[in-house]
């Protein structure tokens, strides 16, 4: 019986529950364990004095197993192979045996696949892309913050302040969380548009420059800097301040420009230093636990920055490449490299099929691709 549940489950595309003899949805994850769990099984794992402090992940996206390509009107270019090297690593093959059942029913394609391309109306290019329930936001370098689909339409313009930092998100509840550098603030827009300030930083004299929403439990991660400072602070949503990451364990500052910020599968606080050519990850205690520099012999001015359902760490580099590294910041491989002819990578986004979305400062066209399978 257990055997005709699994294979249901993978025709209709959602993860089995882990508890034995339980056949349920698996919409929760538990991290300390490492697997899937439906609401029930969640409430008594919570609940048992053994697993009651478990963090368990909320909102698990839906995985697609074989997902095909949609041909249509707005999608401009057909599918086409990238030559990207992405053989499998013994790193990568160990890695792989400590995945859990979520995390096996996706993996790295040995090929990288062109999927589309989107023009993007209202901008001059993608500095940086939020994504939601299959609508972009899209930023570019004068200021212009638009909204549009898949088919290239345009459904809401702001003018904003921001430059070339991760300045908007998309919260579970689809408001725009967003960015006013110049004022020292953050703002809100429901669905209805309806603006609201939630964050005023005009007292502490810090200037926001990137923001994440949590896709674990909805708090907002903001880097900001000031006059020779820089931090990264979490607030709740509503904007009331929770904590402050400023310094490692030997009191030095771990940011000096966290442009672009993103979070892990597991809490890990991600973040793409301009000025420090780094990554700069810390736990969600704001523990720090590693910095990742890019390869030898290779200038590293890192850009846009996302995590996948594996807990892979992308990030987009100036000179043209994409980084894959692995939870730990171990590099993996180049999903795209300057030899495809990207140039002066900024945005960096994925959706809800695993697809990555890439923005160039030099045009305004989404390039989409598939690298797992």
């Amino acid at each position: 019986m257990a055997e005709h549940f699994d294979e249901q489950a993978a025709m209709q595309h959602y993860l089995v529950c882990g508890s034995e003899d339980c056949q349920k949805n698996g919409q929760f994850y538990c991290n300390d364990c490492r697997r899937p769990l439906c609401e029930q099984c969640r409430n008594e794992h919570l609940k048992s004095p053994d697993t009651k402090m478990h963090e368990i992940v909320i909102d698990i996206p839906e995985v697609i197993l074989f997902p095909e390509t949609n041909q249509e009107k707005g999608k401009i270019e057909p599918p086409e192979e990238v030559s990207t090297d992405m053989k499998v690593t013994e790193k990568q093959m160990d890695q792989s045996e400590q995945k859990s059942d979520v995390q096996q029913t996706l993996s790295l394609s040995p090929s990288v696949i062109k999927v589309n391309e989107y023009s993007v109306p209202g901008v001059q290019n993608a500095c940086h892309i939020s994504y939601k329930s299959g609508r972009f936001w899209v930023s570019d370098s004068r200021q212009n913050l638009v909204q549009t689909d898949l088919q290239g339409n345009l459904h809401q313009r702001i003018h904003t302040s921001s430059l070339f930092e991760g300045s908007h998100t998309v919260t579970q509840d689809e408001d725009l969380v967003y960015t006013d550098s110049d004022n020292n603030v953050i703002f809100k827009m429901t669905p209805d548009k309806i603006i609201t300030e939630i964050i005023n930083l005009k007292a502490e004299k810090y200037t926001p420059l990137s923001v994440h929403s949590s896709r674990i439990n909805g708090d907002l991660l903001v880097g900001m800097i000031a006059w020779e400072e820089s931090r990264l602070t979490r607030y709740s949503k509503t904007g009331k301040e929770i904590q402050n990451i400023q310094w490692d364990d030997e009191g030095k500052e771990l940011y000096e420009y966290p442009n672009y910020i993103t979070e892990n599968i597991n809490g890990d606080i991600c973040t793409s230093d301009y000025d420090k050519n780094a990554v700069v990850v810390v736990d969600k205690s704001g523990e720090y636990r590693f910095s990742y520099e890019g390869q030898e012999d290779l200038t590293f001015f890192p850009r846009g920055i996302c995590t996948d359902t594996l807990g892979h760490i992308l990030v987009c580099e100036e000179d043209g490449d994409v980084y894959l590294l692995d939870q730990d910041g171990g590099f993996l491989s180049f999903v795209l490299s300057f030899q495809q002819g990207l140039r002066c990578l900024h945005g960096l986004c994925l959706d809800d099929e695993n697809n990555l979305y890439v923005g160039q400062y030099f045009t305004k066209t989404l390039t989409v691709y598939k690298y797992l399978k």
